[in-house]
């Protein structure tokens, strides 16, 4: 089969696939597009011959132009939005007491799906944990991750100020998870291409995502970090084999909403 498919009656041969696609792999030969000699292996899938068409008329193998939905101008916001939001963006650490509805954390991640990774290769695998009490266990798992530190590396334990957060666990007060509903992580092969930016990537996506629906989410830092490398805690998460957690981040309705914008330090920039 064909990497891809031309429509001649839709083409404008404008040449506009040839221009955008990102590895050189297509080329007007006669009127039409067609691949370039090596394209089949060459190809990372990516789609944007078919996202960039104006009239539809190129459909990879694997992606039909009529199965990819077309971009909404009007939903689109404009750059005092896009501003706003990235601007008045928190994370957000006390929750109500309400859980987020499975429809909704699902559309949170199938947003984040749209990240972008690396040679489009696509590595991150989501697991979403609905459960309060589970998230609590992981909570506590995270906490005898913390102690065993304290034990092995108490230079590290001082720096990271661990001893605060276990004194916090002991009076009852959950500073990992910060007592949120839903905490969703990012895995992925160890192996693979850049699995680290993309899982880091595709949370901050998601992260906007849950602002831009009225959810409030955080980094757990020290989650993602216990789940990296804490055996206890690897073997409760039963990961894929070969797979690491690469991030983690706490999901749930904002217990207070914020009224401005704090300040930040200046952008320290080299122009060259």
């Amino acid at each position: 089969m064909a990497i891809f498919t031309v429509d001649a009656d839709k083409c404008a041969r404008d040449g506009i696939c040839v221009a955008e696609c990102p590895g050189g792999l297509i080329e007007m030969k006669g009127e039409l597009p067609a691949p370039v000699e090596g394209a089949e292996s060459l190809c990372i899938n990516c789609g944007h011959c078919v996202a960039v068409c104006p009239r539809g008329a190129l459909s990879l193998a694997t992606m039909p132009a009529e199965e990819c939905p077309p971009v909404q101008n009007e939903l689109l916001p404009g750059p005092d939005q896009v501003e706003h939001l990235l601007l008045s963006r928190r994370s957000i650490r006390s929750y109500k007491d309400e859980v987020v509805d499975w429809g909704t954390l699902a559309r949170l991640v199938d947003i984040a799906r749209h990240a972008p990774s690396g040679h489009n290769t696509q590595p991150v695998h989501w697991l979403v944990v609905e459960d309060r009490d589970e998230v609590k266990r992981l909570s506590g798992l995270v906490i005898d991750w913390m102690r065993h530190v304290q034990a092995q590396n108490p230079g590290l334990a001082r720096s990271l100020h661990l001893d605060r957060v276990v004194r916090s666990w002991e009076n009852g007060k959950d500073r990992v998870c910060r007592d949120a509903p839903h905490v969703i992580l990012t895995h992925a092969a160890k192996s693979g291409i850049g699995p680290q930016a993309a899982c880091t990537i595709a949370l901050t996506y998601l992260e906007l995502a849950a602002f831009s629906l009225g959810l409030g989410a955080c980094w757990a830092g020290y989650l993602g970090a216990a789940a990296a490398s804490f055996p206890p805690l690897v073997a409760t998460l039963d990961l894929p084999e070969g797979h690491q957690v690469f991030g983690a981040m706490l999901v749930g309705y904002p217990r207070y909403p914020y009224h401005r914008v704090p300040v930040r330090n200046k952008p320290v920039i080299t122009w060259r």
